[in-house]
């Protein structure tokens, strides 16, 4: 079966954007609507708190985004909803007033596209909120409800507020606030792919499907890809799965999904022994991994999908569910660094959640969710690594699409080139804490000899002895470099 993915996602850096935080404007015609309680930007976000970013900011921010590189945008939920991340939808067809609502996200759609960058949505549907339209009835209206069928309901009377009585119905992780969809039922199914169908339509580039594995009805995923690929083909589909996505991807389905491998991986390599947290509360950190075990995972996880899909996966190294890394590594700004440099070295599209691009820290939930800094708070030197390495991976092919081979690794250091045709980039990391040189016996098309990029010290050379080439490092603790 031959598998087809957007060609544009291979060749992307995304950037994501959690709308309540990333930044805030008052057009004068809404400042009757805009001008309400917030709290206050800089302060510590809370669960239920409302900073009041919109998509009249994220438009002022596009020139900030351009100029770093950026030429894809995901975006958390922009459907209106009683939750400051979004993902208790009340309406579909609306995006939130307090974001601006539609007339600010065609304005927005307009800037990007004026820019050649994608906006792809957030999609949540296998729940939507006590306050949906739906549920809200059947709450009014208990077993009169025409919309009963719609959902789970396990019993009567329903308690969608009251905690020490049972929900009666099933809802997200048992989560009463996110009452879950009876997928099975036409209507519902139906629904959801009119919904998908919609904004599409109005120009959107794709969908990251959250929780995208809960949803078990047989065909369902198909038939979605179906009826957005018939708007759109080169539409982004990509679920959110935690781990292995085999089912999901196999061509009838996701073009790619954002899931955790990648990022448990290198965070094992390069934080190591400096977690002090995992990213997620609920998890141990993983046990410190050297360049073999991080190889083999590596490796591992490249043998899971297509190749096609592979470069389509969207990869990231936190989002808005986990610890930043620099908080997972306790403000090691190596490891932010080197963890950095292999996701924009590695197949797949890179996605930089907001942020950490200036420094911005963030433990678990909300405080991963801070209001993007003002510029005198940045990190200069953190956003020139970001923009040299977005740089590097728009010039060069072989970063992007190129094929990924593993040259060596052994100790802490972990070597590996990405080949397309004639261009051929070596990337090597040292993660340990000393001096590390390496000689590796190579028999390449070409010999690539200029350093293009390096974070600390490294050198590199080739020799000819015996009849053997080798190319030699030395690569001070803590470095990477990329040879090409």
């Amino acid at each position: 079966m031959q598998i087809n993915t957007p060609d544009w996602v291979k060749h992307s850096v995304f950037y994501q954007i959690f709308p309540d935080r990333f930044a805030r404007s008052i057009p004068t015609h809404q400042n009757w609507l805009l001008d309400v309680p917030l709290e206050d930007w800089n302060a510590p976000p809370t669960f239920h708190g409302y900073k009041g970013g919109n998509l009249w900011g994220v438009i002022e921010k596009l020139d900030y985004l351009q100029n770093l590189g950026i030429n894809a945008i995901y975006i958390n939920p922009i459907f209106s909803s009683a939750s400051n991340h979004r993902y208790h939808t009340l309406d579909y067809y609306q995006v939130d007033p307090l974001l601006g609502g539609e007339e600010a996200f065609t304005s927005l759609l307009k800037e990007v596209h004026r820019r050649k960058i994608k906006l792809v949505l957030d999609g949540t549907f296998n729940h939507a909120s006590r306050g949906f339209y739906f549920f809200n009835d059947i709450i009014e209206n208990g077993q009169k409800s025409p919309w009963i069928d719609w959902f789970k309901i396990q019993g009567w009377p329903l308690a969608p507020y009251d905690g020490s009585r049972p929900a009666n119905y099933a809802s997200w992780n048992d989560h009463r606030a996110l009452p879950e969809f009876n997928t099975d039922h036409p209507g519902v199914r139906e629904y959801i792919m009119r919904v998908a169908e919609y904004w599409i339509k109005l120009g959107a580039d794709g969908w990251r499907l959250d929780s995208a594995d809960y949803i078990k009805t047989p065909g369902f995923w198909q038939e979605f890809r179906e009826r957005v690929k018939a708007i759109n083909p080169e539409a982004y589909i990509v679920g959110e799965i935690p781990i292995d996505a085999s089912e999901w991807l196999d061509g009838t389905q996701f073009d790619g999904v954002s899931s955790l491998p990648f990022l448990i991986a290198t965070t094992a390599f390069v934080v190591g022994d400096r977690q002090v947290k995992g990213h997620f509360k609920e998890y141990a950190p993983p046990p410190p991994a050297d360049a073999a075990e991080y190889g083999e995972k590596i490796n591992d996880l490249l043998k899971l999908y297509p190749w096609e899909i592979q470069l389509t996966q969207l990869n990231g190294i936190n989002n808005h569910d986990t610890a930043r890394l620099i908080d997972v590594a306790e403000g090691d700004r190596s490891s932010l660094y080197l963890a950095t440099l292999l996701l924009f070295t590695f197949p797949g599209a890179p996605c930089i959640y907001y942020g950490d691009e200036v420094g911005l820290t963030g433990g678990y939930d909300p405080e991963c969710r801070k209001g993007f800094p003002d510029p005198e708070e940045w990190d200069r030197d953190t956003l020139e690594y970001h923009r040299q390495l977005i740089t590097l991976r728009h010039t060069h092919a072989a970063l992007r699409i190129g094929e990924y081979q593993t040259l060596y690794a052994e100790g802490q250091v972990y070597i590996f080139a990405r080949i397309l045709q004639a261009e051929i980039l070596v990337i090597a990391v040292n993660a340990g804490n000393e001096t590390a040189k390496v000689s590796i016996q190579l028999s390449l098309s070409s010999k690539p000899q200029q350093v293009l990029f390096t974070y600390g010290f490294g050198e590199a050379n080739w020799s000819d002895e015996a009849a053997q080439t080798s190319l030699n490092f030395t690569l001070a603790p803590r470095s990477g470099l990329i040879l090409g």
